[in-house]
């Protein structure tokens, strides 16, 4: 049995979780924590409030408790919002509390986009566009060219929450550029679990979205490769490499 912790900020999109674990197979369990989200906007201030050291720190002792083996903090504007060296900053500070290998989901982004063979990428953001800038200059910094932001202006990961498929697919196919070897989604508040195959035939590439690449990150950080194709070209047993 591989337990998987999460923090994951407020209740938004979190029932993706169940839904995986479902399809990941029986020995793999994905223990989800909620933090206080304190004020739900996607605005700079109130993200970096999410994402701080005190927030993080109130759910790891039941993360412990839940026997995880890695702990990924499960928001991507409240990690990349802190930029590059702030971002590795939080999670070795995640690390040490939890005594857990630990990451978030923007690291996680960053590493899924490697494994998959990209190079460049499409974001389509939920967020306001200054803040679905940030997300685009992180991926930068990780070394992915981003070839086309598309940001959608929502204020709440409430709001987010009530997207349905096809409110995601059409934010998918406006995000999408020809040039682009990948379509990323990230926002932790959209449900896109039950989507991924959609997505991906629709698009005719390999689309990553925040939940799935947070779930394979932890499963990365404890060594685990999952064959799961119903969870998207990420979770097939070999890296796609685009050519």
């Amino acid at each position: 049995m591989t337990a998987l912790g999460f923090l994951y900020p407020g209740h938004s999109g979190e029932d993706d979780y169940p839904r995986m674990e479902q399809l990941l197979g029986s020995d793999i369990r994905l223990a989800v924590v909620h933090t206080d989200i304190g004020e739900d906007a996607h605005r700079v201030d109130a993200l970096l409030e999410m994402g701080s050291d005190e927030r993080l720190a109130a759910g790891v002792e039941e993360l412990r408790l839940s026997g995880a083996e890695a702990v990924v903090w499960a928001c991507t504007s409240g990690s990349f919002v802190y930029g590059w060296k702030g971002a590795h900053d939080q999670v070795r500070t995640l690390a040490r509390r939890a005594g857990l290998p630990a990451s978030s989901t923007s690291f996680a982004f960053a590493h899924a986009v490697r494994e998959i063979g990209a190079r460049r990428v499409a974001v389509g953001a939920t967020y306001p566009d200054d803040v679905a800038a940030l997300f685009a200059s992180f991926l930068s910094d990780a070394g992915a060219e981003v070839v086309g932001v598309r940001g959608s202006g929502i204020v709440t990961a409430a709001e987010v929450a009530t997207w349905g498929e096809d409110e995601v697919l059409a934010l998918a196919r406006e995000a999408d550029r020809p040039d682009a070897d990948a379509v990323l989604l990230p926002d932790t508040a959209l449900h896109t679990a039950s989507h991924l195959p959609l997505l991906e035939a629709t698009l005719g590439k390999p689309v990553l979205t925040a939940n799935q690449v947070t779930v394979w990150e932890a499963l990365r950080l404890t060594d685990r490769r999952v064959n799961a194709p119903e969870l998207g070209s990420l979770f097939t047993k070999e890296p796609i490499v685009q050519v």
